[in-house]
This record gives structure tokens, sequence and C-alpha cells, in this order.
């Protein structure tokens, strides 16, 4: 294995995509399995923490940290196994999105989570912190579609986890050692919090804040692997990962609607999504305008705009069931149109995926941040939170461009904090509890994207 300590790569390991700053100790980059085992080992016997870092792309500061970075987008990637019968592929931790969807495409199949960052996020990282993407609308979240994981305990016990019935359950929880204690300590967890967990964590998608304890609930399996999607690392190390895969719709077309505001689109998600669509995904004139001229052709007229991509079994259906869908939102839409040439699909696709880079700059300049990125609420109520957090911004003189999963009531922001002085920082607590008090009022969640462990 490589073990980087030299100034340059601790710099580059120093961040990821979200405001913070660790230095690590070092940085490893394991060949193999066997030598990821090793190095958590050599950090067990020193007490050094792990980072399990997968591309480096979260926003919350999840693959950073003052401890040991194991890598293992270098060499510990690829898909070992792919069954087209049965739709599932087995994968290492390091393997890139991009490179397992190209070969489930040879099948007709793909990887439903597809966040923006599809060209360099790893399978582990999306794992590490329960990634979803455009399409989570209908193919759900990193958790909805593994089904088993082998992980690595900091002890050095290593476990292959999945559903498990509750014969197994009681089986697995009487073995001796750290497998039986953890089993034993789960099933006491969950029948000692029955009530809580099928309340407060399992009443809709995007709740991902904290641990996915709900996955442990008796009539959902007792789902381990699922359970630990979404645990930044802080629990596991993953070191492989059997997951499902979709079925690619025949035909598929984007309808983009034009919207006087980004809250008449909001309020008009609860309209489109009994059609059943692949996407809704949301941009405001905000964002658009920090393209290079002419990047915004074949938009229609509006403030703000709806991907909506609807799929079909036969040609003309997915365009069919577009215009419907457009004809019956009438006149809250200031235009329509519906793209089907897939290279003008996506032209319009990029505008939405590069947005978490083009957001760091506004219009006028300004410099924003990560912060209070990916909070959800539920869609139907994705309306009135934007409205409120419209009003929470203007009281605090604070600014930011609006995109994300509409469809699924999830918002990406980067407001132009001032992180620089003593009173912007105050400042920026301030406004977190407030937002996080907005958000919980209208009964969502402080993340709905991003596991935080």
């Amino acid at each position: 294995m490589e073990i980087l300590t030299d100034a340059a790569t601790l710099a580059l390991y120093t961040t990821d995509a979200s405001n913070y700053r660790h230095v690590p100790l070092g940085v490893v980059l394991p060949r193999s399995v066997d030598e990821v085992v090793a190095a958590v080992a050599a950090c067990r016997e020193r007490g050094l923490p792990v980072i399990a870092r997968g591309g480096g792309t979260s926003v919350a500061g999840n693959s950073c940290g003052p401890g040991v970075v194991i890598d293992t987008s270098r060499y510990v990637r690829g898909v070992t196994e792919l069954d087209p019968a049965a739709r599932l592929a087995r994968v290492a931790p390091g393997t890139v999105l991009d490179d397992l969807q190209a070969l489930a495409a040879q099948h007709g199949l793909r990887f439903g989570p597809d966040p923006s960052t599809h060209s360099r996020c790893t399978l582990g990282g999306m794992i590490g912190n329960n990634a979803c993407g455009s399409h989570s609308v209908a193919w759900g979240r990193t958790a909805d579609v593994v089904r088993e994981l082998d992980v690595l305990l900091y002890d050095g016990t290593r476990l292959t986890v999945g559903p498990t019935a509750p014969s197994e359950v009681d089986e697995r929880a009487a073995r001796p050692g750290t497998e039986g204690r953890v089993y034993r300590e789960l099933r006491t967890l969950v029948a000692e919090n029955l009530g809580l967990l099928r309340t407060e964590l399992s009443t809709w998608p995007r709740r991902v804040s904290g641990y996915g304890l709900e996955h442990l609930l008796p009539e959902n399996g007792f789902d381990l692997a699922k359970a630990l999607v979404g645990s930044e690392g802080t629990c596991v190390t993953v070191l492989g990962a059997t997951v499902a895969l979709a079925e690619l719709p025949k035909h598929r077309v984007l309808a983009v609607l034009g919207f006087p505001s980004d809250i008449a689109a909001a309020d008009a998600v609860p309209s489109i999504l009994p059609w059943s669509p692949l996407t809704v995904e949301g941009v405001d004139a905000q964002l658009v305008a920090l393209l290079e001229p002419g990047r915004a052709g074949g938009l229609p007229p509006g403030e703000a705009w709806l991907f909506v991509e609807m799929a079909g079994d036969e040609p003309g259906l997915a365009s069919e069931r577009a215009r419907s869908l457009a004809n019956e939102l009438g006149g809250v839409l200031t235009g329509s149109t519906v793209l089907t040439d897939p290279a003008a699909q996506r032209r319009l696709w990029r505008i939405r995926e590069e947005g978490a880079g083009l957001a760091t700059r506004l219009a006028d300049g300004a410099e924003a941040w990560p912060g209070w990125e990916d909070a959800a609420v539920p869609p139907d109520r994705l309306g009135s939170y934007l409205r409120g957090f419209k009003e929470l911004m203007r009281a605090h003189g604070r600014q930011s461009v609006v995109y994300g999963h509409y469809g699924e009531g999830c918002l990406h922001l980067r407001l132009d904090f001032d992180l620089l002085s003593k009173p912007g920082v105050a400042g920026f607590r301030k406004f977190l509890e407030e937002a996080a008090d907005l958000v919980a009022a209208h009964g969502g969640s402080l993340s709905g994207e991003h596991g935080d462990g």
C-alpha cells in the first residue's frame, strides 16, 4: 500500500466539497481489501481515527478529518460481478458511479441513485452518505438499493450484513465476540424504542439525518446493511457491496416547465407527483444567470423551471404524457417545452448538474457557501417552507440561488455567509438555528441527502 504524509498530499486531503478543513495525519492508498484491513489494524494499534474517503464530494465535511484517510478510489475499485437476470451488481468501495453505469447500460440496466457528481463519486462514498440524485423520486436513495454489505469494524471484526430474519438475529446475537454483542445490543435498542423509530424515522424518504435505525424494525427485515447506509464511516468501513439495479426505461422525454417564481414551481410539485415522473428537478433564474451567454437556449420563458422526465413503453407515450401534464398545469406555467432529442436533453441537464459549482458565486460576485445545504421537507409542504426560508434570508440580509430535488422536497442552497469575522460567524450560527426551527416546523429534516453519522 502507499502511505503518504508529504505536505502536498495532506493539503489535497484537508478538505472535501464542504466549508471544513482538517489536516489528516496521513493518507493511505490500499491496493486491495486485505490492505484496507491491514491499514485499519495499524490505526487501531496506535489509537488513530480512520476516515474512509470516497470521491471527496461531501458537502458536510464527512470525508475529511484529523486522522488517517483511507482512500479506496485509486486501486480498490471495479465491478466484480454483474448479474443481469437478478439485476444485481457486486462492487468494490472505490468504484466510480459512472463506471458501474457504463457496464449496467450494456444490459439495459442502471444504478438508480445518480448525484450530479456521478463522474467522480464512489459507491463507498454514496453508501457513506446515502446519496440520492435527480432520479431518486423514481428509483430511491442508496439505502433503497443496497442489498448486502461486507464491512470491517474498528476492532478487526468482519461481517456480511443484510436483511435478517428474527431467528437469524437470535442466532447471531448468541455468537461470541463483537458480532454477538452488536446483534444483542441492536436487538435491544429496537425492542425498547419501537414507537419512537416508527413515528420519527420512517415517515418519508428524505428524512435521513442521523442513523437509519428504522431499517432495523421487524417489518423492515432487521436490515443492518440499509441501517449502515448514511453512517459516514462512523460505525464500519465498507469493503464491498451488493446493490440492486433498475431497468432502463424504453423511452423517455424531458418536459421543461417554466414558472413565474421558484415558489410557484414548489407549489406545483404535489400536482406533478401523481404522474409518476422519473425526475422533478428545479432551477431558478439566478442560477441560469450564472451560465455563459447562450447556455440557457431551450428554456421556456420563466423565472424558475422544473425538469420533469417522463417514461413510456411506446415511442409516443412519454411525449403524450409530458404534454398532458403541461396542459393540466395550464395557467400556472409561463411556458413549457418537451424535448425528445437526447442531445438536447443533455444540454439542459448540464445546467442542473453544474449547479453545485455555479452556485459558489452569486451573480453580484459574492462568495456563496454550503452550510444549509440539502435540508428537506415533505414535498406537499415545499412551497410553504420556501416562502418561510426566503423571509428568513431577507431578515438576515442573505441571498442564495435555489435549485434541487423539488420532487422530494430537498433544496440545495448556498448562501453568502460571512465566515471570516466573529460577527459573521455568530450570524451564521443564528441563521442556522432559525433555519432548523423552520424546517422542523414543516416536519422536515436538517439533512435530506447527506448522511451525517
